[in-house]
């Protein structure tokens, strides 16, 4: 399976990827895709993604970085022509926060989504990843609104319930579970994993955040982890592993386009 959302190039992280890509391989995790979170950072994910060939990377702004401007749209537009970039994102909004402010965090996402449409209708259609925390009212609107087919979208890291999981699936996008599906007292959420069907699921850690069980606490999440967030997954839903895990890959490559078997072998210091 395939790790579909981690942050290799966070420090938590960063000094030993070789050894974390390694680890995961050897749990089964045959691949990741680190997402970018800032302009500046689209270069970084970008030269990790180039140096293992079981790594992929996203281009875009996270909310919570709308206020760490000036925001360089011409990076993340040369960092999505490229292969190694699979998709868009993080972006979208949260309202967990009171910082960045609403208006800004919307005004980055609209130059964002302006970006999406211009590459778009130079042929470049690459899905995207979006960050959405207590804001479904708020973004699903601004998303119809962009043109942009709801089949494009995945709703990283979701945690909420039965409501919030109706508007995910009536807009046509993908939902994708970390560990905290697997924590005992996320109810709500358990609730909505049942509901969403099994075509429209993939998996992540956000590593180095949300560690499953039998990891919860520990830090950093890593992403060799996503095997038990899967197996948890597979056993709240009452599926059978072997189903749930080729569904979930199967659901992958649809989505990124990449191939979800044994990439091969890290090269440390290589390219691609």
């Amino acid at each position: 399976m395939i790790d579909t959302h981690c942050h290799l190039t966070f420090p938590e992280l960063a000094p030993d990827v070789p050894g974390l890509l390694d680890e995961a391989r050897a749990a089964g995790v045959s691949g990741v895709i680190t997402i970018c979170t800032t302009t500046r950072n689209g270069p970084e994910v970008l030269a990790v993604a180039r140096r293992y060939p079981n790594v992929w990377c996203s281009a875009g702004v996270h909310p919570l970085y709308a206020d760490d401007g000036p925001h360089e749209w011409d990076v993340l537009r040369r960092c999505i022509v490229d292969e190694r970039c699979v998709a868009w994102g993080e972006l979208g909004l949260d309202n967990h926060y009171a910082e960045p402010a609403r208006d800004l965090q919307r005004r980055v996402l609209d130059e964002h989504l302006a970006l999406i449409a211009e590459c778009r209708s130079a042929g470049i259609d690459k899905p995207i990843v979006l960050h959405c925390r207590e804001a479904f009212d708020d973004l699903i609107p601004v998303l119809r609104a962009s043109g942009i087919p709801g089949e494009r979208f995945v709703f990283h890291c979701f945690t909420g319930g039965l409501r919030e999981m109706g508007q995910v699936l009536d807009l046509g996008a993908m939902v994708s579970f970390t560990g905290v599906v697997t924590y005992p007292s996320a109810k709500d959420l358990h609730e909505a994993a049942r509901l969403a069907p099994l075509d429209r699921i993939m998996l992540e850690t956000d590593a180095p955040f949300l560690s499953p069980v039998p990891h919860r606490g520990k830090r950093p999440c890593r992403p060799a982890w996503v095997r038990h967030t899967a197996e948890g997954l597979a056993s709240l839903r009452g599926e059978a592993f072997d189903d749930f895990h080729a569904a979930i890959n199967a659901n992958t490559t649809r989505f990124f386009g990449i191939p979800t078997h044994d990439a091969g072998a890290p090269r440390p210091g290589g390219t691609r």
